[in-house]
């Protein structure tokens, strides 16, 4: 066996092995989603970790509950972020945000309305990530004005290059 030989099937076995994972997660989500049925439907929630009281919500399960219903399309969101390959994936990265913050302000115990004004916090977001999609979005119909490559192929042009998970992380941080 030659040497690129032996590399490729190394690769392809780690590949295998990632993507496994990745879809036997995507497909326990709906398991998952039903783990706040496992939380106690009490006003104050004390373990040998920590102790919760929701004073706004007035009983744990409907926290956990909220929670789920949110920490789930986040989590979701993070797989098809760190797994898409085209050119277009950081807009991936609106949504994400919107999640996040939706979670902080559900642990937030003084909120009275949840989903109120997360989109005001999005906004410097929002200002940075749309602006870059469409410069891109335009360097591409330049590109296929100018040249009669097929869409396709500009496409792949603007493709990344598959990165591990760290090196998608490094390259935001």
């Amino acid at each position: 066996m030659k040497d690129g030989e032996l590399k490729f099937q190394l690769t392809d076995n780690r590949s295998l092995i990632i993507g496994s994972i990745i879809a036997t997660f995507i497909a326990a989500t709906p398991y998952l989603f039903y783990l706040y049925e496992s939380v106690p439907k009490q006003k104050v929630w004390k373990t040998f970790l920590f102790t919760y009281d929701s004073k706004f919500y007035g009983s744990i399960d409907i926290v956990a509950w909220t929670i789920t219903g949110k920490l789930i399309p986040l989590l979701l969101m993070f797989v098809w972020f760190f797994t898409c390959r085209h050119w277009w994936y950081h807009v991936i990265i609106v949504p994400i945000a919107m999640f996040t913050f939706q979670i902080f302000t559900i642990l937030n115990d003084d909120l009275q309305y949840v989903d109120s004004n997360e989109f005001f916090y999005l906004l410097p977001i929002m200002g940075l990530i749309i602006p870059s999609i469409y410069l891109i979005r335009a360097q591409i119909f330049n590109k296929v004005n100018t040249v009669n490559d097929s869409f396709q192929k500009l496409e792949d042009e603007f493709k990344l290059s598959p990165k591990g998970f760290k090196d998608r992380v490094k390259d935001y941080f």
